[in-house]
């Protein structure tokens, strides 16, 4: 139904009453000189709109994008792989025999690699799961497997030490380039004045050499919050990281959006409170995105206003 005017209120008033009304006004008019009459009081007044009962109210005003937080791994490279080398290379290097009785240094394949890092978030945790249900393995480290806590935990340190010096080696060979839009993407979201934020759950010195050699040492240097697998005892999917990240940042979880690749880093984002968009890789694009408020192949065609309006639109629908 269309807005219905409403009458001048005088039409309402008896005849009678609306007479004496308008002779008081006249009344009123006449006793001063035409220069001392105020304007306004010679203005017809604004008429009102009468809004339908059926009508839709307003929505409130939707927050704001407050800050965009990347995970590295996945999203910022294609690291799998490398991840992966680097771990068979750090086996053959120590000769880990798993079980003992193996003539072979353990080395994980690919279609049991892809599968283990989407199971379990972090390098020391993937270790400790393998040997937990495969049986602790024989090495130049220790020619017996190790049988004390504190010896299992030396053993894993040891492994990933070498892992992540290598997996450094392997970065810096200068074959390694960063997914696509995700350097402009970056550069959109520090121009529009919003927080920017690295969350990793790998090695720190291995993030920040990824980072420094990825996207440089400019960008690298003007991110608002950088957070990896060192500075929280809980990894992925554990929301902690980002929890942290949001503490750091002075912003609230539901202002931010998370870019992950997986579904190990959109459970850790959602349990924070967090929207999260997903870019995944080949060995994550059959997993289960549900939650994710969009998904893509890369970041190529993806836009800064693109990610407010899904912001704003999920806060706005709950």
């Amino acid at each position: 139904m269309p807005p219905t005017a409403m009458a001048s209120t005088t039409r309402f008033l008896p005849t009678t009453a609306a007479a004496a009304a308008t002779a008081r006004r006249h009344t009123f008019l006449s006793l001063r000189a035409p220069s001392q009459v105020p304007t306004a009081r010679l203005r017809r007044a604004p008429r009102l709109a009468v809004v339908s009962a059926s009508a839709s109210p307003a929505l409130p005003p939707a927050s704001s994008l407050d800050a965009l937080i990347f995970d590295c791994d996945g999203v910022i490279l294609e690291s799998e792989h490398l991840h992966r080398q680097a771990y068979n290379d750090a086996f053959a290097h120590f000769g880990l025999r798993c079980p003992p009785s193996s003539s072979d240094p353990l080395y994980w394949d690919e279609a049991f690699y892809d599968e283990l890092q989407n199971r379990i978030g972090g390098g020391k945790p993937k270790m400790r799961w393998y040997f937990g249900e495969n049986g602790w393995p024989s090495s130049k480290i220790f020619e017996t497997p190790p049988s004390t806590d504190s010896d299992k935990e030396k053993l894993v340190d040891i492994i990933q030490d070498w892992k992540t010096e290598r997996y450094k080696e392997i970065i810096k060979s200068g074959t390694v380039e960063p997914r696509p839009g995700v350097l402009r993407l970056m550069d959109e979201v520090k121009g529009a004045g919003i927080k920017l934020a690295v969350c990793s759950a790998a090695t720190k010195s291995s993030v920040i050499m990824c980072l420094e050699n990825l996207i440089g040492l400019e960008r690298f240097n003007g991110l608002d919050c950088f957070l990896a697998g060192d500075d929280v005892k809980l990894k992925k999917p554990d929301p902690t990281i980002y929890i942290t990240a949001a503490e750091k940042l002075g912003v609230e979880s539901k202002n931010c959006l998370v870019v992950e690749d997986s579904v190990i880093g959109l459970l850790a984002a959602k349990g924070a409170g967090m929207s999260c968009i997903i870019t995944y890789t080949p060995s994550t694009a059959s997993q289960d995105f549900t939650d994710a408020i969009a998904t893509y192949p890369d970041l190529s065609n993806v836009r800064l206003e693109d990610l407010k309006l899904l912001l704003q639109k999920t806060l706005v629908t709950g």
